[in-house]
């Protein structure tokens, strides 16, 4: 049996826009988790500083959003159908303080123009 491809519909594009927004949130809540998550570990290690308990649940904040991020940035990467190079750096900027911010950026506008990462 054959199919034939002539009568296929086209493929519709796939919106970027949902998906956009929501790594855009996941990437600003991730940052500012890790840098207070970096603020509580100086206070407490370099300055000695003894903290109450709910600032110890910074590091388990951050480790949550940290997995939505990763979920959401590969959701985004697979449909904007970026390079394994580029998914892995978008996924990464998540543990480094005030990468995740700038790496934001980055892919918003290469999202918007159309282009790959």
């Amino acid at each position: 049996m054959t199919t034939r491809t002539d009568d296929a519909a086209p493929a519709r594009p796939v919106s970027l826009g949902g998906p956009l927004i929501r790594f855009r949130v996941a990437a600003y809540a991730t940052g500012v988790a890790l840098l207070g998550l970096v603020v509580e570990m100086l206070l407490q290690y370099v300055f000695r500083v003894e903290l109450p308990q709910f600032v110890k649940l910074i590091p388990m904040v951050h480790g949550g959003l940290y997995l939505i991020y990763l979920l959401l940035a590969v959701d985004l990467a697979i449909k904007a159908r970026w390079s394994m190079k580029g998914t892995l750096l978008v996924l990464i900027a998540g543990c480094i303080p005030f990468f995740s911010f700038v790496m934001e950026r980055k892919v918003t506008h290469k999202v918007q123009a159309g282009a790959k990462l």
